[in-house]
């Protein structure tokens, strides 16, 4: 009507927030293959460069961290996310629901325990001031910062609740049966969650022994493989998911063996937008993609959260790693 009463084509709404990037079909068709047992995500959801991949249009990294993550849920084949900021500030029970909210049934969570409760040091700005952390592994201070606010507010959407324990001072390290006891303690003192589950993941392989082992299966939390160049491959800690089996799969996939332990920022750097695959690592996947569909056909979940730093592009890395999983 317009039209024909003053000419010119009538403008397009525009659409407002974040919107998702249309589906492509071979990611649906991936989706509908994998089992409803496997969550796979990304470490989290702000990155601009998934511009294409995830979002449709341009957003600021601001815009996204607020209101991106109902765009990220409606990707096909991301059915989980990673929340890391907790590391750094521990947060509210009002701000995981409102994550909670933004997602659809069968959406999970892997959460990071704050380092006030998992870093033995406590550590300036710059990382050069150190000194010995007093609450490493308090279960009071877990309890009020982390647990009773994740359980409160992201309930049922909650994958697993990881307590990655930073690398240990030598002291510490000199001294393992007693941070196995301070471990066997806290994990002790945690109620149940009411979705998901509580997992440790390590930074020091000295804590990958058979008395880990024994506190995990006594205290029911699970082993987060960590694939991060600061612990041995993943074929290598196969062993101990074995002693622990049977039980959901926790997997966080933080950085390619090949930048060294201490390769993030390098990684940074040379990924620059985070939109290509530029070091693929399909050895690491295969193997991983093998672990799922096992834990999955068995009837367990799997939590599998990948960095941006571990292939190039987390989105892309998901959607090979579902290939893998679908096509075994």
């Amino acid at each position: 009507m317009q039209d024909e009463l003053f000419g010119g084509e009538v403008p397009a709404r525009r659409s407002r927030g974040v919107q998702p990037a249309p589906p492509e079909a071979d990611d649906q068709a991936l989706a509908a293959a994998l089992s409803p047992h496997i969550h796979l995500g990304t470490s989290t959801w702000s990155y601009p460069g998934w511009e294409g991949l995830v979002w449709a249009g341009k957003h600021s990294e601001a815009t996204l961290s607020k209101t991106g993550l109902t765009a990220y849920a409606a990707h096909p084949l991301l059915r989980a996310v990673g929340i890391d900021r907790g590391f750094y500030r521990p947060i509210t029970a009002s701000e995981f629901q409102r994550h909670a909210e933004q997602v659809p049934k069968g959406f999970r969570f892997t959460v990071k325990a704050p380092s006030l409760v998992t870093d033995a040091l406590l550590r300036s700005e710059d990382g050069r001031r150190q000194e010995p952390n007093p609450l490493f592994l308090d279960a009071v201070t877990a309890l009020q910062t982390f647990i009773e606010p994740a359980y409160e507010g992201l309930g049922t959407t909650i994958g697993a609740l990881v307590f990655q324990l930073s690398p240990l001072p030598a002291l510490r390290l000199s001294r393992m049966n007693e941070q196995l006891d301070r471990l066997h303690a806290l994990l002790l003192a945690l109620p149940k969650p009411p979705a998901g589950v509580l997992a440790v993941e390590v930074r020091d392989a000295a804590w990958l022994c058979p008395d880990f082992v024994a506190l995990l299966r006594g205290t029911g939390a699970r082993y987060c493989v960590g694939l991060h160049p600061k612990l041995p491959p993943l074929q290598e800690q196969l062993p101990l998911l074995r002693a622990l089996w049977p039980g959901p799969l926790v997997v966080r996939w933080n950085l390619n063996r090949l930048h060294g332990p201490y390769g993030y920022e390098e990684a940074e750097k040379l990924y620059g937008e985070f939109n290509a695959m530029l070091d693929p690592d399909p050895e690491t996947r295969a193997e991983l993609a093998r672990v799922i569909r096992g834990t999955a056909g068995a009837g367990q979940d799997a939590f599998v959260t990948i960095s941006n730093k571990a292939e190039g592009s987390a989105p892309l890395s998901v959607r090979a790693l579902a290939e893998a999983i679908v096509k075994g």
